[in-house]
């Protein structure tokens, strides 16, 4: 029987992984890029990755989940899922890069953080930028972030800048993992 982390780590590596020359956000250039949208908007992979995430931070007790917006939101909407599939309750939040000019003028959308435990997640990371511009605005916002999780990293720098910040750094799939 195939697990969850078997059968995501088989759609990652059959649908994400793109061979070439490309230019990450960070400026760097790789020989690959994992494009984990191809997998975390899927059907059939989006409900693994909830799966997958909420048993890698078992250990930690947080009761929201989120990150910078894009690469965050579907992995802390799967996870809301799937923590609702086995009975518990996880409340999910989406942070904007700023605060919008307009309306409430929030850079954290969903349940209020203050006050509140939460887990810092992100699709994958190359040098955690993204990763560390949601935790700085958690906790600007009152929340005590208390790790960020990847579904893939790749072994770039992000998880020391994440520990730097005082952070554990979690990762469910490291590049030699995926064969890269």
């Amino acid at each position: 029987m195939t697990t969850p982390r078997e059968a995501l780590l088989a759609h990652i590596t059959d649908s994400a992984i793109v061979r070439g020359k490309v230019t990450l956000s960070s400026g760097k250039e790789a020989d690959y890029y994992v494009d984990l949208r191809r997998i975390t908007l899927d059907g059939a992979a989006a409900p693994l990755v909830g799966e997958v995430m909420l048993d890698l931070a078992a250990d930690l007790e947080f009761d929201a989940v989120g990150g910078l917006t894009m690469g965050a939101d579907p992995v802390a909407a799967a996870m809301l899922h799937a923590a609702a599939a086995r009975g518990e309750r996880l409340d999910a939040f989406v942070v904007r890069k700023e605060g919008k000019a307009h309306g409430l003028q929030k850079q954290i959308e969903g349940p209020d953080v203050s006050g509140r435990r939460v887990l810092a997640v992100e699709d994958t990371s190359t040098t955690g930028g993204s990763a560390l511009t949601a935790v700085e605005a958690l906790r600007a916002a009152g929340a005590e972030v208390v790790a960020v999780a990847v579904i893939v990293d790749r072994d770039t720098g992000a998880a020391e800048k994440v520990r730097e910040a005082g952070l554990d750094y979690l990762f469910a799939y490291g590049k030699d993992e995926l064969g890269l």
